[in-house]
């Protein structure tokens, strides 16, 4: 029986995050209405897509060696057990070499396949990719990051960002109708959810079949808090393939749950380089125009929008010491409080009073 799988492949910093845990949240609700959102258990939906993704570019990073092996065949099984339509969505395929983008074209060849991208503007994109590569070890300036993506040096950003090599590589075997760009939008929509529905449309899902929300997201970091973050990477000698405990502990926990959450000045894109970003931009509109491609939202979208004259920009690269401190201490105070509550519940005495402390609060 041939089934309709919707492969969406990114891009990284287009709201993925929001949308898979959605996803997750939804599943049973969405299974009731024909749409499989593979698992290997419930509640389990997104760590099975990122295994399956690392399986088939042959990654292995984010967890103990091996961790991915066998996770794409696993994907393979239950994508043939479903019956109408199958939604696998992870990132980091929008950096797919082509001998793994046709492994799997040629593995799903029995079924429907549509390709979803989801890209918005280099004004915003470019600014978010940088901190984001900060928070998974990089070391790198903001400057150092755009003259690489500005010279198309082949490193995962450029690869997954740029559009036009993005879907030309993943579309150059499906009809241009198979294939679908969710543009991000510049405002939120009345009700805050314009870019949710828009991805409802690529997948062909009812809105109203996914009611729960997702209070997940990937916010970005701020100056201060991302300057923090690269001088802590170089002090640890972290990479981008580090160790998971390091992981959970400076990605998960210090910068998506403390760093995140401070009043913080934004990276944006130097004013001088939004020339950069305009140029890409009518190229994937001229590029997505001649494809024939579909699209989901609006080509605007793609356009960086120039901040107000005098609206003044911060060079990440050189950020205060004062609002580094700010940052550290925040950092510090919460690592500390963390430290000692792991190593109060290490000790006899310390789960007992953790049990005791939890019944008295009832």
């Amino acid at each position: 029986m041939s089934r309709v799988v919707h492969l969406h492949i990114g891009a990284p910093k287009t709201g993925t995050t929001y949308l898979q845990d959605r996803l997750r949240l939804n599943a049973p609700s969405l299974a009731r209405h024909g749409v499989t959102i593979p698992a290997t258990r419930p509640g389990q939906t997104d760590m099975f897509h990122f295994r399956a993704a690392l399986d088939l570019l042959d990654q292995d990073w984010g967890g103990a060696p091996g961790h991915a092996k066998g996770a794409w065949d696993a994907m393979l099984r239950r994508v043939d057990r479903a019956e109408g339509n199958v939604v696998i969505s992870h990132e980091i395929l929008a950096g797919a070499k082509p001998d793994k983008i046709a492994k799997a074209l040629n593995d799903l060849a029995d079924h429907e396949v549509h390709v979803v991208y989801s890209a918005r503007d280099l004004g915003r994109q470019l600014p978010a990719a940088w901190q984001e590569s900060i928070k998974q070890g990089r070391k790198w300036s903001f400057r150092r990051f755009i003259n690489r993506y500005e010279r198309g040096s082949a490193f995962f950003f450029r690869q997954a960002l740029d559009l036009p090599d993005v879907l030309g590589a993943w579309g150059a075997k499906l009809p241009p109708e198979r294939v679908h760009v969710v543009t991000v939008p510049h405002d939120r929509g009345p009700d805050g959810d314009e870019l949710w529905l828009r991805f409802c449309r690529a997948f062909r899902i009812d809105p109203a079949w996914a009611p729960l929300d997702s209070e997940r997201d990937n916010r970005s970091l701020g100056i201060a808090e991302t300057s923090l973050l690269r001088k802590l990477n170089r002090r640890l000698e972290l990479g981008v393939h580090r160790d998971p405990v390091y992981d959970n502990l400076i990605r998960e926990q210090l910068a998506q749950e403390v760093l995140v959450a401070r009043d913080a000045w934004p990276v944006r894109l130097p004013p001088e380089r939004y020339d950069l970003a305009e140029q890409h931009g009518e190229r994937w509109i001229e590029w997505i125009k001649a494809s024939g491609v579909d699209v989901i939202g609006d080509l605007d979208d793609l356009r960086p929008r120039r901040p107000a004259d005098d609206e003044e920009w911060r060079n990440p690269d050189r950020v205060r010491a004062k609002l580094e401190l700010g940052a550290a201490l925040d950092a510090l105070e919460v690592m500390t409080r963390e430290a000692a509550e792991s190593r109060a519940r290490s000790s006899v005495g310390g789960r007992l009073r953790t049990t005791a402390r939890r019944l008295r609060d009832r």
